[in-house]
């Protein structure tokens, strides 16, 4: 290739250039290359290991296809004027260091915001700038570091990914290579004394040579590259041992053959290898089989108001949502597909989407895209594309917007495996020297057995396993968590606190009379088209009961928090509330649930609400109150408090009048105090309280279920199981305490054997992977037998 000139030392080389910032090089003989390279600031680490040999034009022409603005539009997840979002399949992340360096993006470019990897799709998620850096740069930046995506627009709509065949090529080479290399070996197993056998001895150890290079450097290239860039990272994952037990096994097996010492260890080298993508293949299927993420998001609830024919609002399912079909979004509501606006005015929060809280404003036959929030008033669309359950799920787990509520025990499998790493590469640095001076012919075997058979891959599973089917489980049971986070944050809370419309009563059954002026009939639409927009229990349930009108668009809407919500249209002004909010100061009745209306400024009356509780609510707080500490937290009044004393345990303390900062304050107090603490709400005024909580539970019924605030969502009708759904989180953490020790009883047996020189290489490498098999099954039965207990 033509010399380029070097960045540091301003020598010219032409000789495997790397790239320094994206357009200047730096030669392999300076100095600060290997300053580079031994640095954990990503901001100077740039490879050319996919286009090796390549110059920059090259590589950047291949993507040329990328600056066609259609072809950008069919990518791009999110498009607006300074943000763009795009999801790309890298069929190369592999391990913990690819993860590593994929979601530290933006200290290569600080024009990408964030990027999130989905290691089970092999999918990253990039936020970026395209005023700074557009797709195309975005992409060949990826190709640099060794993590060229995969693109075809011809799949991409289908929503197929091309079929990575790496592994079974790979499988195919070394088990030919390692039944070859069984045979050449028998004569040296046998020591048998034939006269051809000696002459040609020399060669067949050359040809178990040649068959062992292209398994140590194809076959098992997966492990070397990615124990390299782990230490390149300064992160010591579980494939450095697997790689050094290689690399030790291949170069002193050469040495023996140069040097005539014997025939190596090429027989083990080429099994444990053919072995190791065995067992790796045997756990894809397994993973692939018991894959727990696309079926809890299967059955993800949210709901949408679909407009049909005359106007007719229906509730549907979002993934019934079909291109053509009109939807109502109202104020507050998420927008769960790809649209066209219609009607209202859309003044809409994407920082689900991309961090940014400023409002975008639209207006009728703008484009909006899924994920975005409605914030003024009710809006109507029409239907792009279909919804992607996955994508709104992405959403509700986004790190955007979430607190950082790690887990225990995925914090202590980190740990574990890291220290275990080390006490592995320790134990066999002092066996094999122990055996070095005791019976050096047993050395190589026990070193390599150690390195293979105490892989914490299974330590690893346990928990990503157990709270993953478990994951799956619930959503079967109509509980919907946001990640396996929650189910450890939720076998460890000691306080519960419930809201109470919405929440332990419910709207479907609720009946209200009205108390007050008779409305006019412009006054009664302006009421039905000012409610339409709001998702308050009490605004939708009034919403059903009042007489149709016909649907006009609002000059003005507004929704208060914990007061009321106001509309108008043309003269007409319009508020519905709390009696305060509208004006009635004098309204002292604290023993009924009411929605007060004013017009005008003329108070007018009121709609009195006789509240029904959700069956079984007496049941799950009497079997609640054995383990844990209830308390209500309610914005109505005290009217229902001698009706709710009946109905809870004795002493259950209730407090009302609770403006929505209110519940958030109280629950805050008690986390203070060391709680641990569970709010359960609607989803709307307790959007701040289910925030702050360790554990904060939406009920749904209908509409708004997907609250990106919260962190589970539980369908209305399973409301009487709650409690079976926490001793169930609890138990799973009993199932990975026991996976642990199950692992460790494993690693410490085969430990025993293979310091002792009981334990071949090859037989390691069988054992290695059915450890991790037997703890995934392990988890796997258990949970499913725990998931038969809950209703």
């Amino acid at each position: 290739m033509d010399k380029v000139h070097c960045y540091h030392c301003g020598d010219d080389c032409g000789k495997n250039p790397v790239v320094y910032d994206g357009k200047n090089f730096c030669c392999n003989g300076c100095k600060t290359v290997y300053e580079i390279f031994s640095s954990n600031d990503l901001s100077h680490y740039y490879d050319l290991q996919s286009s090796a040999g390549a110059t920059p034009n090259v590589v950047i022409s291949k993507y040329d296809f990328l600056d066609d603005p259609e072809i950008i539009d069919k990518l791009l997840e999110f498009n607006e004027d300074n943000l763009q979002i795009v999801n790309l399949y890298i069929p190369h992340i592999h391990c913990s260091s690819c993860i590593w360096i994929l979601e530290n993006l933006n200290k290569l470019n600080p024009a990408i915001s964030s990027s999130q990897v989905d290691f089970p799709k092999k999918t990253v998620r990039i936020v970026f700038n395209p005023e700074t850096i557009g797709l195309k740069d975005l992409v060949v930046l990826l190709a640099r570091i060794g993590y060229e995506p995969y693109i075809s627009l011809e799949d991409f709509g289908k929503g197929k990914k091309k079929v990575d065949r790496g592994l079974i090529y790979k499988l195919g080479v070394a088990g030919f290579a390692f039944g070859n290399v069984m045979f050449l070996s028998f004569p040296e197993y046998f020591e048998v004394q034939e006269f051809w056998l000696d002459q040609y001895k020399i060669l067949f150890r050359w040809l178990m040579f040649a068959f062992s290079l292209p398994v140590v450097f194809y076959a098992g290239q997966d492990y070397l590259i990615s124990a390299f860039k782990g230490l390149r990272s300064k992160i010591l994952n579980i494939d450095v041992p697997i790689a050094l037990g290689i690399l030790v096994l291949f170069l002193r097996s050469t040495a023996e053959i140069i040097f005539d010492w014997g025939s190596g260890f090429f027989d083990s080298l080429t099994g444990l290898i053919f072995f190791l993508l065995l067992g790796k293949f045997f756990q894809q299927k397994t993973y692939s089989f018991l894959s727990f993420e696309r079926d809890y998001k299967s059955y993800f609830p949210i709901a949408v108001t679909k407009i049909g024919q005359n106007n007719k609002e229906e509730t549907v399912q979002v993934y019934d949502i079909k291109k053509g079909d009109r939807l109502l979004i109202r104020n507050e509501e998420l927008i769960p597909v790809d649209g066209i606006l219609i009607n209202g005015r859309a003044q809409i929060d994407y920082s689900f989407v991309t961090g940014e809280s400023e409002p975008v404003f639209k207006e009728s036959g703008d484009k909006i895209y899924a994920g975005g929030k409605q914030l003024d008033g009710a809006i109507e669309m029409d239907v792009l594309k279909s919804v992607s359950q996955s994508y709104l799920t992405q959403l509700w787990s986004s790190t955007v917007f979430s607190e950082d509520k790690e887990s225990k025990f995925q914090t202590l499998t980190d740990s574990i495996g890291k220290r275990f790493t080390w006490a592995v590469l320790t134990i066999a640095f002092v066996t094999t020297a122990f055996w070095l001076f005791y019976d050096s012919s047993k050395a190589m075997n026990v070193f390599t057995a150690v390195l293979i058979i105490a892989c914490p891959c299974a330590i690893a599973l346990a928990a990503p396993f157990t709270l993953g089917n478990m994951l799956r489980i619930f959503g079967r049971k109509k509980f919907y968590l946001k990640n396996t986070q929650t189910i450890e944050q939720l076998a460890q809370i000691d306080t519960a606190i419930f809201d109470k419309t919405g929440t332990i009563t419910t709207t479907q059954k609720s009946s209200a009379t009205y108390e007050g002026m008779q409305l006019t009939l412009a006054e009664e639409s302006l009421l039905k088209n000012t409610l339409r927009a709001s998702n308050h229990p009490l605004s939708r349930t009034l919403y059903d009961m009042l007489a149709e009108h016909n649907i006009v668009p609002l000059d003005d809407y507004q929704e208060h928090l914990g007061k009321g919500i106001e509309g108008q249209k043309d003269e007409g002004h319009i508020k519905v509330g709390s009696a305060d909010f509208v004006g009635n100061a004098t309204d002292q009745d604290i023993e009924t649930t009411s929605v007060h209306i004013s017009t005008n400024n003329t108070y007018k009356g009121r709609f009195v609400f006789h509240n029904h509780y959700r069956d079984g609510v007496s049941e799950v707080f009497k079997a609640m109150g054995e383990h844990l500490h209830l308390a209500i937290l309610s914005g109505d009044n005290e009217g229902e408090k001698v009706r709710l004393e009946k109905i809870l345990p004795p002493l259950t303390p209730m407090y009302f009048n609770q403006k929505p900062k209110d519940k958030l304050n109280f629950i805050k107090s008690l986390q203070e105090q060391g709680k641990k603490v569970m709010m359960v709400g609607d989803g709307l005024n307790d959007a701040g309280a289910l925030a702050q909580s360790n554990v904060g539970i939406a009920i749904s019924e209908n509409v708004n279920v997907f609250s990106p605030a919260c962190d589970g969502i539980l369908d209305a009708s399973k409301f009487k199981e709650l409690n079976q759904y926490i001793i169930a989180s609890k138990k799973a953490m009993k199932i990975i305490k026991l996976s642990f020790l199950l692992s460790l009883v494993y690693n410490v047996v085969g430990l025993y054997f293979a310091v002792t020189g009981q334990l071949e290489p090859v037989i390691a490498a069988i054992l290695m992977p059915l450890s991790s098999i037997s703890v995934v099954g392990f988890t796997t039965l258990a949970t499913n037998f725990l998931g038969k207990k809950v209703n």
